[in-house]
């Protein structure tokens, strides 16, 4: 493992990242996805699609990239075009899970791959809507500090400036970004995911000019077990091979 001292916006930001087959001219970078890092992405990916060199990053705030300084989707997409200048690379294609799919769909790579991505809004349950209108009513009366009791798992032990982040992104509608996109876009979904639900990416396919769109069986983390074929899809597709 290896990290790369990035500044935006007077902020620093040490990023940390693998970079594995390291010999192949080809690059696919694969990004994690919201309270994840690279380590799972890396048990997914890492035997696959040996042909190119991955490069494995742990988005700031996440794994060993800390971060306390509240960020957008277009500063991730940001400090991560920030990293690749400085690594001297461009990739030819970005992976990206969940949230990491929006940075990747900002990065606007020759070749996208998009699994489970976040970015069509979902309705939110009757339960998380009390729970905000709760939250709201009673922080005018100094109980925001209880806001663990009350906030989502998704940002459980972050610091504020990830929670805010967190708030920052967790809603975006990213339908325009889908909709100008000029690169072609695999999508790949797990049927039963309650995250980012089948409909999303339905949705987002039907955005997207130039999209190629696969159920498959699983939940939000449907690609620990569908590695091989995203794997042979993308060959196939990209450089003819069966």
């Amino acid at each position: 493992m290896a990290s790369r001292d990035i500044t935006y916006k007077k902020h620093h930001f040490n990023i940390h990242y693998d970079l594995l087959h390291r010999d192949n001219k080809e690059t696919v970078m694969i990004l994690h996805g919201w309270g994840s890092n690279k380590e799972i992405m890396k048990q997914a990916f890492s035997q696959r699609l040996k042909g190119y060199r991955h490069l494995y990053v742990d988005l700031p705030g996440f794994g060993k990239s800390a971060n306390d300084t509240p960020l957008t989707t277009k500063d991730y997409a940001s400090i991560m075009i920030a990293f690749l200048e400085a690594l001297d690379i461009k990739p030819d294609m970005i992976m990206g899970h969940s949230f990491g799919g929006k940075v990747a769909t900002l990065l606007q790579p020759p070749t996208l791959v998009l699994l489970s991505s976040a970015g069509i809004p979902t309705p939110k349950s009757l339960k998380v809507k009390i729970k905000i209108r709760l939250f709201k009513l009673l922080k005018p009366l100094g109980f925001g500090s209880m806001r663990r009791f009350f906030a989502s798992s998704d940002v459980e032990n972050m610091n504020d400036g990830m929670y805010q982040t967190f708030k920052n992104v967790v809603d975006e509608d990213f339908t325009n970004y889908f909709r100008e996109l000029t690169s072609p876009a695999f999508l790949f979904w797990g049927r039963e995911d309650s995250a980012t639900p089948l409909s999303s990416g339905e949705k987002m396919a039907a955005l997207i000019p130039q999209s190629h769109f696969y159920p498959l069986r699983g939940d939000h983390f449907f690609f620990l077990k569908e590695a091989t074929f995203i794997e042979e899809t993308l060959l196939k597709e990209l450089h003819g091979n069966h």
